[in-house]
């Protein structure tokens, strides 16, 4: 397997030597001059030309399309998304007025996954920091972080592209400000008497993300000239869902909303990706939840919920002299992380005798109480 491994390694290599890049979807291999190198002239961001006759931001540029062809796997992974998620970014951008092409930043900043995060602590399909997300309207807490959420990170974007626009006056240099802070590029701006990106000197960094953007709007909207021959079947279906507003006086469960709407925990999970753990506090919320299932949420729900309120009643423990949380979850015939999900705990906090827990006892433990 390991020699198997090698040797595909070197056959892919031996294919870039020789100028040949392998189709995804059963078409023929195509020449890498032709896939990658010999750009087109006419190429822009945002309707700003690109300008490729300057030899260095055509080497650039021509690097980073090297590199996003070199990962295929990634590319089409871009693509496949790209029809669940590019429709509702475009709808947005179209309704603020702000050009097309913004939607490729979200796919270089994350590949379109909302939970992707950075070592800096970004997150989402934007890649907000929190303190970003917050100023511009963002809830970033234990309990909901909405950089996860399409809708809501997408708004704050277009709300952070406009203000960087009416800085900048220019998209290219909007962008490269999304990604370095408007801060640290008016400094550079004023430092080197320049304001154009592709005269610039920036963190090196920050120098490729324009062109990684426009290799990934290459990709996508010419799909075929880079050898991805993918057929209608193949992309991922755009995201079905209605949206509901639910008022919760008290703690709620996810397990109550989900059931409320007919389906399981991990769909309304996927649906929300903004909600963190298995609660939702007291407040009001704009919920996803299946078309189909709409109809009669509310009461389902509200019938649900009572239940579930009086089952906790009924499951309550008071802590005694030398319990731990090991110990009660023996005794009780439960996993210990199930008594951290119920009560919301950290398994470092310590518990105290008359503390009350949410216990929902296993099979035979009346018999070992």
């Amino acid at each position: 397997m390991f020699f198997s491994r090698i040797s595909i390694g070197w056959t892919v290599i031996s294919l870039l030597i020789i100028g040949w890049v392998p189709a995804w979807g059963g078409e023929a291999a195509i020449p890498l001059l032709e896939a990658s190198v010999r750009l087109s002239s006419g190429l822009d961001f945002c309707g700003e030309p690109v300008p490729l006759d300057d030899p260095a931001v055509r080497e650039s540029m021509e690097k980073e399309m090297l590199l996003s062809l070199w990962d295929r796997d990634q590319a089409v992974l871009w693509l496949k998304r790209s029809t669940r998620y590019f429709p509702y970014i475009e709808t947005m951008l179209s309704q603020a007025g702000l050009p097309d092409d913004l939607k490729y930043i979200a796919l270089a900043e994350s590949a379109l996954r909302p939970h992707v995060g950075s070592p800096k602590g970004a997150l989402g399909f934007w890649q907000f920091l929190p303190e970003t997300g917050r100023r511009y309207g963002l809830t970033v807490n234990e309990f909901i972080d909405q950089r996860r959420s399409l809708s809501a990170s997408t708004k704050a974007a277009i709300d952070y592209f406009s203000e960087l626009y009416a800085k900048f006056g220019t998209w290219s240099l909007s962008a490269t400000a999304f990604n370095m802070g408007e801060e640290g590029l008016q400094a550079e701006i004023m430092a080197q008497g320049i304001k154009n990106f592709y005269r610039l000197y920036l963190p090196l960094e920050t120098q490729r993300y324009l062109f990684r953007v426009l290799s990934a709007k290459l990709i996508l909207t010419q799909p075929e000239q880079y050898g991805f021959y993918l057929k209608d079947e193949d992309y991922y279906p755009p995201l079905s869902f209605k949206s509901i507003e639910l008022t919760c006086w008290d703690e709620t469960s996810l397990t109550v909303v989900a059931r409320a709407a007919q389906t399981d925990f991990k769909m309304i999970k996927d649906l929300n990706p903004e909600l963190r753990g298995h609660y939702l506090m007291a407040g009001t919320y704009t919920l996803a939840i299946p078309e189909k299932t709409a109809p009669g949420f509310h009461e389902r729900f509200n019938q649900l919920h009572e239940e579930w309120v009086q089952k906790r009643k009924e499951r309550m423990y008071i802590v005694r002299e030398g319990d731990n949380l090991s110990t009660i979850a023996e005794q009780f015939r439960v996993p210990l992380p199930a008594i951290l999900i119920w009560n919301r705990i950290d398994l470092n906090r310590p518990i105290h005798p008359g503390d009350r827990l949410v216990i929902y006892p296993g099979e035979d433990a009346a018999d070992r109480r």
